[in-house]
């Protein structure tokens, strides 16, 4: 700053401040506005300025004794992300504070990722499907002909007429991995995945200055082309039990508000799709939230940590989140508006970012990818009205490419549900306007009104179903789920009357009345318990699950 030298040598450089008039009505400080071009606060070559400062306290030899100035401190950063202040030149994404740089490229990930047993387990699988034999088949029962051979698990002759609207994530992995790398060739093995990276690339190997000082076709990324993700990271949700999701929904009949959970549960095969994955539910732990008519805030979770650590004991893990938006009719017969249909929409903008943002949280390893990560596993499901007024419950993911898109700040939520937007460069409406950003040309395709297949630019809107896959889900016909007496207050419900008190364990472990200890099983007395911190972490089953329980139970 060329000003500075020309000031007393007692002026904080922190407190010096530039307004348009001299009673400094609407001052700004000149370090949250020194990257800021002088079209975008008003000014123009040529205009009057007036500078003020402050003097710094407590001078020792020219310097502070490192007590921060009662002016300096006074004066906080107008540039705020997640209620912090933030450098103008902090490259962050808005509510999202991820790395700004590329993930780093892993030599072998093959040899140094560990990945889940349900991924190494499917890739030993050969994933073939068996056909018998066809009427045109001229060979003998041990032959074999185009007719009768097995088909690639991604075969789309057989997902069409099965009706399966995605691949797998393993047999995607298969399609392209057959075209990526071929054996017969000799050529060196190369991970066939690539995560989607939309953001400058920093330490560019031109020499030139970092952005947003300077930017080139090396460190730039790429015009973005939006397609409908032709697969799935999980295929089906299925809930352990109906009772575990009406118990959400009681929360609903009881105030009229919304109400959101995080699903616990596991990841197994999935036989009804060629290589596929299913999420088994088996709780819905409901985190501090304030619930409204027509949503949720939530509020900060101290204790997940500890809830993540009960769960691991009983073999679970965060699967999935659920919401609802549900909105009562009025007829009195119990149904409900339907909100989401073909001509609104079925997820919106907002729950997109929400749902790119978790799932960005949970990242899933595999040893396929050259960064040894690639997409999510986590799913988002919505309870809601469908065409008969019925609550119904949806399944959805959001694209790997959203999940970039909301990481490197491109798009944002708009105010209507069935449009994304794309963000400017400058957004003068933010409230980081000395924040950088670079936008990148984004263009979808679709059939117009003549049926052609056309290009349009994104700019300033596209829509959502782009970024979106859906799922399916269901429940088990013979239901076995692994927490049998949920009977136990659920956390987090006082503003509905319900709280967790210690009477509750009492009459849980009761064994009055011929009760079994089988009341035990019960997600939500086990988080209880546990946060009470009267049990040891050292027992004699270090790795205890409630299956022992149940064992016990029928012995007795």
């Amino acid at each position: 700053m060329q000003l500075v030298p020309q000031l007393p040598p007692t002026v904080d450089p922190n407190t010096i401040t530039m307004s348009p008039n001299p009673q400094a009505t609407d001052s700004r400080r000149l370090k949250d506005i020194a990257r800021v071009r002088l079209g975008q606060i008003g000014l123009n070559h040529g205009d009057l300025i007036f500078i003020n400062y402050s003097h710094q306290e407590n001078i020792t030899n020219g310097h502070t004794n490192g007590v921060a100035s009662s002016s300096s401190s006074a004066a906080p950063s107008t540039n705020r992300l997640d209620g912090k202040p933030v450098a103008p030149t902090e490259n962050l994404p808005a509510a999202l504070p991820t790395a700004t740089s590329q993930a780093k490229h892993i030599k072998n990930p093959w040899e140094v990722i560990r990945q889940s047993a349900l991924d190494d387990r499917l890739d030993r699988l050969d994933g073939k499907i068996p056909r018998s034999r066809d009427r045109m088949c001229k060979h003998g029962p041990k032959g074999m002909c185009d007719y009768c051979m097995p088909l690639d698990p991604f075969n789309a002759q057989y997902l069409a007429d099965k009706k399966i609207k995605y691949l797998s994530f393993h047999s995607h992995l298969r399609k392209i991995n057959s075209a990526t790398n071929k054996p017969e060739l000799g050529s060196s093995y190369i991970p066939p995945l690539k995560e989607p990276f939309f953001r400058v690339k920093q330490d560019c190997p031109s020499g030139h200055p970092q952005w947003p000082e300077g930017i080139c076709t090396k460190c730039q990324p790429s015009a973005i082309t939006l397609q409908p993700q032709p697969f799935r990271m999980v295929d089906h949700v299925e809930f352990a039990s109906f009772e575990l999701v009406n118990t959400f929904i009681d929360a609903w009949r009881k105030t009229g508000t919304q109400r959101i959970g995080i699903l616990y549960g596991r990841y197994v095969e999935y036989t009804e799709v060629p290589l596929g994955v299913k999420a088994i539910v088996e709780a819905i732990y409901e985190i501090p939230q304030v619930d409204e008519v027509d949503g949720v805030s939530l509020n900060a979770w101290e204790n997940e940590p500890a809830v993540n650590d009960v769960a691991r004991l009983c073999g679970l893990e965060q699967v999935g989140v659920i919401f609802t938006d549900l909105l009562d009719s009025g007829a009195g017969d119990g149904t409900v508006v339907c909100k989401r249909h073909a001509e609104s929409y079925y997820l919106s903008s907002l729950e997109i970012c929400f749902a790119a943002r978790l799932q960005s949280q949970h990242l899933k390893p595999t040893k396929w990818s050259d960064t040894g990560r690639f997409g999510s596993n986590f799913v988002t499901c919505i309870i809601s009205g469908d065409e008969t007024g019925q609550i119904a419950i949806s399944s959805y993911q959001v694209s790997n490419e959203a999940m970039e898109m909301v990481q490197a700040d491109l798009i944002e939520p708009s105010a209507d549900p069935g449009v994304m937007l794309v963000r400017e460069e400058e957004d003068l409406n933010d409230g980081l306007s000395g924040r950088s950003r670079y936008i990148p040309e984004v263009f979808y395709r679709k059939i117009n009104e003549y049926g052609a297949n056309v290009q349009e630019n994104a700019k300033p809107d596209f829509p959502v179903e782009y970024l979106v896959v859906t799922l399916t889900h269901g429940f088990p016909a013979e239901p076995k789920p692994m927490f049998e007496t949920p009977n136990f207050p659920i956390e987090n419900r006082e503003v509905m009357g319900e709280s967790q008190q210690f009477g509750d364990v009492a009459k849980a472990i009761s064994t009055s009345k011929d009760k079994k200890l089988g009341s035990l099983s019960d997600f939500h007395l086990l988080n209880f318990v546990h946060g009470m911190g009267v049990l040891s972490k050292v027992g004699t089953l270090p790795h205890w699950r409630i299956k022992p329980l149940r064992d016990q139970q029928a012995r007795d």
